[in-house]
């Protein structure tokens, strides 16, 4: 049975996970903390946890708490984790952090969107996790940046586009991988339930008079700090830097991430034969299902799904590609237990075979 401790869980994420982990077959959670709930009875934060444990928050103060843990999430803010992730590593604990600690390759772009990174020898090690594109990296890894919700919908969407490459014969007559889209031509349009912001966001734009009945967008034009991330990870695939324009809405929903793609094509397909190529990236992908009609976020609440679908204007020459996670499922807390699994030697899917809800 593998040891579970659980950092900073009275959040909407530590909630979810917390949720997802009671009903895991191969794992027991034996440290649950909060600074906000400690001492007290985890269905005191979640009371849809009452009876499926006795588990009290500790405050989270101190890592020698976790002693003992195989695995060792993090859900605390950005800035936190990389102080605390040292300290699990030399008590022989892995880590899986939810925050933007660890998911950057380069601490200096963590440093640009973020702030000063007091443990950067660490990146070197830890591994960006995403299964479907670093998955064998994930299972030798003792550190996992988990990656945020815009960021799985959204490089899940595009990563065919650029992972699928023809080639031609340079100048010199080599064969040059030639990619099927316009690499300057990336758009994102994300939409968010409001449960995206985390549990502790205050902020006037989410109390309910003012999202209600609203649609915004927010740090727009390249400010979001979700951008980085997408263009980390595109660009490893397509083997050069890629700059993409995304624009994050937030909704009058609870949960769930839309993610609308536009690139223009840089040659001749139909969607029919770009569906057939998505389809073969992803076909011994577990939680990716790419539809033949367009998903939306009711076909993902409650599960670790990416559901992906796409249509072609012939008359622009540019393919729409549209993404649904749930913003608590694999958006964020699926995706952590299933790099957990993959981390212990676990089939992968364990504990996560589970149909969403309905309706």
């Amino acid at each position: 049975m593998i040891k579970i401790g659980v950092v900073g869980a009275s959040g909407y994420g530590g909630g979810e996970l917390l949720r997802w982990l009671l009903q895991h077959p191969s794992v027991k959670v034996i440290k649950a903390s909060s600074r906000t709930y400690a001492g007290k009875p985890v269905h005191t934060s979640f009371p849809n946890l009452a009876g499926l444990t006795d588990i009290r928050f500790s405050d989270d103060a101190d890592p020698e708490d976790f002693k003992g843990c195989d695995i060792v999430f993090l859900a605390r803010d950005n800035g936190v984790a990389m102080n605390l992730v040292p300290c699990f590593i030399e008590l022989g604990c892995n880590v899986i952090d939810l925050s933007a600690d660890f998911r950057f390759r380069d601490p200096a772009v963590y440093e640009q969107w973020y702030a000063k990174h007091s443990s950067p020898e660490l990146n070197e090690s830890a591994v960006y996790g995403l299964p479907e594109l670093h998955r064998e990296e994930i299972k030798h890894a003792a550190i996992v940046g988990n990656p945020g919700c815009y960021t799985t919908t959204s490089i899940l969407a595009l990563a065919p586009l650029f992972a699928i490459r023809d080639a031609r014969p340079n100048s010199s007559g080599a064969m040059k991988p030639d990619l099927i889209v316009d690499p300057a031509s990336i758009i994102i349009d994300g939409k968010s339930g409001v449960s995206g912001a985390g549990r502790s966001k205050f902020g006037l734009d989410y109390h309910f008079a003012e999202a209600n009945e609203s649609v915004s967008a927010y740090k727009i034009a390249g400010t979001h700090r979700h951008t980085p991330e997408i263009e980390q990870e595109i660009s490893l695939l397509a083997h050069r830097d890629i700059r993409i324009s995304f624009t994050p809405h937030l909704i009058p929903m609870t949960r769930g991430i839309l993610t609308t793609c536009y690139a223009n094509l840089a040659k001749d397909m139909d969607a029919d034969t770009l569906r057939a190529r998505y389809r073969e990236f992803y076909r011994n992908e577990p939680f990716v299902y790419v539809s033949d009609g367009l998903p939306a976020t009711k076909h993902t609440i409650g599960s670790n799904m990416c559901h992906i679908g796409l249509a072609m204007d012939k008359r622009t020459g540019r393919v729409t590609v549209v993404s649904a996670t749930d913003n608590l499922g694999k958006g964020m807390v699926g995706q952590a237990i299933q790099n957990m699994n993959l981390m212990t030697g676990m089939e992968e899917t364990t504990g996560l075979k589970l149909a969403g809800s309905w309706p």
